[in-house]
């Protein structure tokens, strides 16, 4: 029986936090039985840890996205040195750098300031580090370069870079996570790309609920959030059992069987996830409690 592991997701989003309970139950149901949750400001690092205190599913990660940098305290540092002192199951993350159109908003020197102390962060602690980088892999890789390399892994979340930046991440440790942002992008490109991937680095993810697969609506999953006012629906969100389309698309560009592409992805994540101190580790049962 395929099991998958959503890598990356964010479980804590206004948009869905509320159906959290049937989207675990949902997800199980299609053999998605673990979810690692980033938090991105200290406004949710609070809601992702309750979350992982009540689903055992849940791999819990805190970190401060590039996009609200600008917004954190001065007490940011000390807060989550202190949530990883508290939480040993989990992980760093999400973090990152950021020249978008969005990124564009922050300045670039201080996301790298702020990204590197987390990255160093995530070394000193040995764990995992969940990593956002659009229009700054030059940067990203540099930044590796002089803090890494990184035992522990680095997941370089929705990767989208070239085919030709494989090499040099996976000598720092990198791992690359896809989600159904490649289904936006030229096929040509993806497929160089994914081939350039060591299969012991491939991981899956969602990112909901953000980056909906791009496939017929009749074919996926979505949550749909309705107007109180009208009922009429006002978005379509990713839900994480969207994650079989990405499995599908990235079985069908390596031509290898989504049993093996699943099986593969499952294990790189297990293993990733499973450091000293993490719930995979302590060999505790990653289900929700409803399942329990």
């Amino acid at each position: 029986m395929i099991k998958l592991f959503d890598a990356h997701c964010h479980l804590q989003d206004p948009r869905i936090a509320n159906k959290v309970p049937k989207l675990i139950e949902t997800a199980l149901e299609h053999n998605i039985h673990h979810f690692a949750v980033n938090g991105i400001c200290e406004k949710d690092w609070h809601i992702v840890k309750q979350m992982s205190d009540t689903y055992p599913c849940i791999i819990p990660s805190f970190g401060l996205h590039p996009w609200f940098i600008a917004d954190r305290t001065t007490n940011w540092l000390t807060t989550l040195r202190e949530l990883f002192d508290t939480n040993p199951s989990a992980a760093v993350g999400e973090i990152g750098l950021d020249k978008g159109s969005y990124g564009k908003k922050t300045d670039f020197a201080d996301q790298v300031q702020i990204f590197t102390m987390q990255l160093q962060l995530a070394k000193e602690l040995k764990r995992p580090a969940s990593v956002h980088c659009v229009c700054a892999f030059g940067e990203l890789i540099d930044i590796m370069k002089s803090v890494g390399p990184f035992p522990e892994g680095v997941i370089l979340h929705s990767y989208i870079g070239s085919a030709e930046m494989v090499p040099e991440f996976v000598k720092l440790g990198a791992h690359f996570s896809f989600s159904g942002h490649l289904m936006g992008m030229e096929e040509s490109k993806v497929k160089k790309m994914l081939k350039a991937v060591p299969f012991d680095r491939m991981l899956l993810e969602t990112d909901a609920p953000d980056a909906v697969p791009k496939v017929s609506g009749s074919e996926s999953i979505f949550l749909v959030e309705e107007d109180e006012n009208n009922g009429d629906p006002i978005e379509m969100v990713n839900h994480p059992a969207n994650i079989h389309f990405v499995l599908s698309f990235v079985a069908s560009l390596l031509d290898v069987s989504k049993e093996e592409v699943a099986d593969l992805s499952y294990r790189n994540a297990v293993r990733l996830f499973s450091y000293e101190g993490s719930k995979l580790q302590q060999g505790n049962s990653l289900t929700s409690d409803k399942e329990e």
